[in-house]
């Protein structure tokens, strides 16, 4: 590796992948600076950052909360933002070298496309950015030369996989998921589940809208979603089976009929340095894996009757089109829906059915049909919860 410090731009430094991304910087001043860092409404802990890692600018997009984070870094040579235009304005800055996008939800979009016109390389977590606009991204990431690092660690797997094989063709990508807190279990107990139940996660560290969407396994369908256009296979060269342990991260079939897997112990701050330090692989001191500790690895047949969201996922997909934009913003309304506790667990699925079947659908969306989609879904979505009986809330 070369000796020049990359400067890394952390889009959602305060959440779950941010902050440990900020570790990954940390235990590596040699090689990564802290150049920019935006919160969304995490006030506090942006001002703590900056304080630490004194980056360029600290952007808050919350802007009833601008004069509190200047307030507090006004000792310092932090040029402190606000609002979301600040964040697309300033992540073209020359010397930022690489964009980790790690901002939840549709809020990435704009951000991710600024960074890729303006010549940045994009360490990607934020998945919802290929999910809604995936023929757009591309095709820019193209037209500008850069790379789009995948830092989930299912995508991660499959790119560490395919090193090496850019000559032979792809049979499938197989996507392990954990199967969430509620693995085999019914429809009727899914039906009384609440927000905390949800929010326990068996083997990963996430954010709530993450972990909500591990639990109906939506977040494995938007992982699907995304595979098609970072490894550019189709729907049906997508394969989802459910691995309780989270040890095997995915795998690739070639067309030979042999498999490549990538394994190791969950912990998120390993595909977080690969990304950063593609093609190179430093140093680290993560605990490791060791097979005797781990006799059993199980895999399974994800139940789609029971966890719907994954088969709309799938459905979406194959439409193309508008369609994964509408289920995304569907299910960001439905998921705080039910972190607010005003639409069930099931309840989600149905919103985002009902979503997919009466929006408008575009078979060409343009980057402000996309934008349009995202507004009017989410409109009709809220529309949809306030109209729910009762029966169907879980409080």
């Amino acid at each position: 590796m070369t000796n020049h410090i990359k400067n890394i731009a952390i889009l959602g430094s305060t959440g779950s992948i941010g902050t440990q991304t900020l570790e990954v910087v940390r235990g590596n001043t040699n090689l990564f600076r802290a150049f920019l860092l935006t919160a969304h409404s995490n006030a506090d802990l942006l001002i703590n950052q900056a304080i630490e890692f004194k980056p360029e600018y600290a952007i808050i997009c919350d802007e009833s909360k601008y004069l509190r984070v200047k307030e507090a870094l006004a000792h310092l040579p932090v040029k402190v933002l606000a609002g979301h235009q600040a964040i697309i304005d300033h992540i073209t800055h020359p010397d930022i070298d690489v964009v980790l996008t790690a901002m939840v939800g549709f809020a990435g979009l704009e951000p991710t496309i600024a960074a890729i016109k303006a010549g940045k390389d994009i360490a990607l977590a934020n998945k919802e950015t290929l999910v809604v606009a995936g023929e757009l991204i591309t095709g820019l990431a193209k037209q500008h030369g850069i790379k789009i690092l995948p830092v989930d660690s299912e995508h991660s797997a499959i790119f560490q996989c395919l090193a090496g094989e850019h000559n032979n063709k792809i049979e499938k990508v197989i996507l392990t998921a954990s199967g969430g807190p509620f693995r085999g279990r019914s429809l009727d107990f899914l039906a009384g589940v609440t927000r905390e139940d949800a929010l326990k996660h068996p083997n990963w560290v996430m954010g709530a809208k993450i972990t909500i969407d591990s639990a109906s396994l939506m977040n494995k369908g938007l992982e699907v979603i995304e595979a098609k256009w970072l490894f550019d296979v189709t729907a049906d060269q997508v394969e989802v089976i459910v691995h309780p342990q989270s040890i095997v991260h995915s795998l690739v079939q070639f067309n030979d009929g042999s498999i490549k897997a990538q394994m190791g112990l969950p912990d998120m701050k390993l595909p977080i340095q690969y990304a950063l330090t593609y093609p190179n692989r430093i140093q680290t001191n993560f605990k490791r894996f060791d097979f005797t500790s781990y006799p059993n690895l199980t895999f399974e047949k994800p139940d789609l009757d029971t966890f719907r969201n994954l088969g709309l996922a799938f459905a979406a997909l194959k439409q193309g089109g508008n369609m994964p934009c509408i289920i995304n913003a569907a299910n960001e309304v439905a998921v705080a829906g039910f972190l607010n506790r005003t639409i069930s667990f099931l309840g989600m699925s149905s919103v985002i059915e009902e979503c997919m079947q009466q929006m408008n659908y575009l078979e060409q969306p343009t980057l402000t049909d996309y934008l349009n989609t995202d507004k009017e879904t989410r409109i009709f979505a809220q529309n949809l919860i306030q109209q729910m009986p009762l029966k169907a809330i879980q409080l």
